[in-house]
């Protein structure tokens, strides 16, 4: 089933970009940080189950979704500074942090710049580690490409087949067509130079055992992209964190079996 969220959507303006926020329910503060190449959509199910006891902020990245492209790359520093702006704005000291994917990079430069503004961290489907020199590779060449054709296409053809388990692929499954508009939302600009700020970000193994703030780790059994091995090495950097395993997702659980991590989100946060 699929949720749509009704909060107040509000404009902030931060270093040249104009960033769109939505806000929804009341209580302790839970920002939701969407992966690559993604929107603030694909957490519309646990947002809208989360907002019945917490007070939900759902940014879409700078350069992604309704939110404006400035020049980038975007460093992952860079947006972790949208992100106190944002709650600054907003009169919140801390908060509990959730980040899909890229958003988990999001998320982990935030602790790193912002520690004490962290009141619990959920990593789903991300990772500690940098880009290997492939994978940076990648991203730049896929970057260049979408500026070169002005097309998102290219996102959406090496992305969607990686982001969902075999399995979901196979059932041709609803999710994989929301997916795809998703990321058809988003435009080449800001998808690449957000591939690039990406590739050039650093590794945050160094900071995990010092993070001691409840840590979530969500791993997809069929994740392509993080298998649950990196997973569990990730669970055993931070001193206080518990690994979820999702049975029946790839990279994206939030699609693939969104009642299931709600209420994986919604234990964590009580």
């Amino acid at each position: 089933m699929l949720y749509s969220i009704t909060g107040v959507v509000t404009s902030f303006y931060v270093d040249g970009a104009e960033l769109d926020v939505v806000t929804d329910g009341n209580g302790d503060a839970i920002v939701l940080i969407h992966g690559f190449p993604l929107t603030r959509e694909i957490w519309n199910v646990q947002a809208s189950q989360l907002a019945q006891t917490h007070r939900m902020i759902l940014p879409d990245l700078r350069g992604m979704g309704r939110s404006s492209a400035s020049d980038g790359p975007y460093l992952m520093e860079t947006l972790a500074g949208d992100l106190a702006a944002i709650l600054d704005a907003m009169a919140i000291d801390r908060a509990t942090i959730i980040g899909h994917s890229l958003g988990g990079f999001v998320a982990l430069a935030f602790a790193r710049m912002y520690t004490e503004r962290v009141a619990r961290l959920a990593l789903v489907c991300s990772r500690l580690g940098a880009d290997s020199p492939e994978i940076a590779g990648f991203r730049n060449d896929l970057a260049d490409r979408l500026e070169r054709e002005n097309s998102i296409e290219p996102a959406v053809e090496n992305y969607i087949p990686k982001l969902f388990s075999d399995e979901s692929l196979q059932k041709k499954s609803g999710a994989v067509e929301r997916a795809r508009a998703i990321v058809r939302s988003n435009s080449p600009r800001g998808a690449a130079a957000m591939l690039r700020g990406m590739a050039q970000r650093v590794e945050s193994y160094d900071i995990a055992s010092d993070l001691a703030m409840p840590v979530l780790i969500v791993a997809g059994a069929g994740d392509k992209v993080v298998p649950p091995a990196e997973a569990e090495a990730m669970r055993a950097a931070f001193p206080a964190a518990r690994l979820a395993l999702m049975k029946n997702s790839g990279h994206l659980p939030m699609l693939e079996e969104p009642e299931a991590l709600a209420a994986e989100l919604a234990a964590f946060v009580r």
